[in-house]
């Protein structure tokens, strides 16, 4: 893969072999950001569980503390009472059968995070094609299949982010946006840890982060070392 002339200054700086302490990745990762646009910094952890077993996948959510920078736009599935509590908490879409042909056969994909409530799941479950392989499929998980609607749009709107193992038993997750402090994105990056750490299967053995990287969008990665994140 050809790297641009950018990419390669900043590579530069960062040394393949050396695993940094967090503060330091981070500030590394920000100053890597060179884009013309604010580029996110994302997060790549590489575990040692084995998302072939049900009893080692990983998935959850957590709410970073500065948010992710980005403006999450959020559909509701929801009847009755539940579809004025949801426009009065902010969603940006709300409803439910008539939804199905507009994301089915038109393609309407307007939305970053699906939220349902538990009676309307038979309903979303016929969207499972369609947002199944997006990530967007509510999950109880990851709080998006809940009545209490408020709570969950405040929450993905505050900077919630959820995480999951990829087919490579890899999660990719957003800790913020290159013009955040460092001190930001270091508050996000711990909350995030320490929430992976606390999703740790109980069967698991061996090591659990094999490995961190901090990365900006468009730039290189930077090692962070996982001996001092367990």
């Amino acid at each position: 893969m050809k790297r641009g002339k950018k990419y390669l200054e900043a590579a530069k700086a960062i040394d393949r072999a050396t695993s940094y302490d967090t503060e330091e990745a981070i500030s590394l990762a920000k100053k890597a950001a060179v884009a013309k646009f604010d580029e996110t910094i994302e997060v790549h952890i590489r575990t040692g569980c084995d998302g072939r077993h049900a009893e080692q996948q990983i998935r959850g959510a957590v709410v970073l503390p500065h948010g992710t920078g980005k403006t999450v736009k959020v559909l509701v599935f929801a009847k009755g009472t539940k579809v004025d509590e949801a426009q009065a908490a902010g969603a940006d879409y709300v409803g439910g059968e008539e939804l199905i042909p507009k994301i089915q056969n038109e393609g309407w994909l307007d939305f970053d995070v699906v939220v349902a409530t538990p009676d309307m799941m038979g309903v979303v479950g016929r969207l499972g094609r369609v947002l199944g392989p997006k990530g967007l499929m509510p999950n109880p998980k990851a709080g998006t299949v809940t009545m209490d609607v408020t709570k969950a749009i405040n929450d993905i709107k505050a900077g919630k982010i959820e995480y999951r193992l990829d087919k490579a038993n890899i999660i990719h997750v957003p800790i913020g946006k290159a013009s955040f402090t460092e001190e930001q994105l270091t508050d996000n990056f711990q909350t995030l840890i320490s929430a992976i750490n606390k999703a740790k299967p109980a069967t698991l053995k061996g090591q659990y982060l094999k490995s961190v990287s901090v990365a900006p969008t468009m730039g290189p990665g930077v090692k962070v070392n996982v001996t001092k994140l367990a």
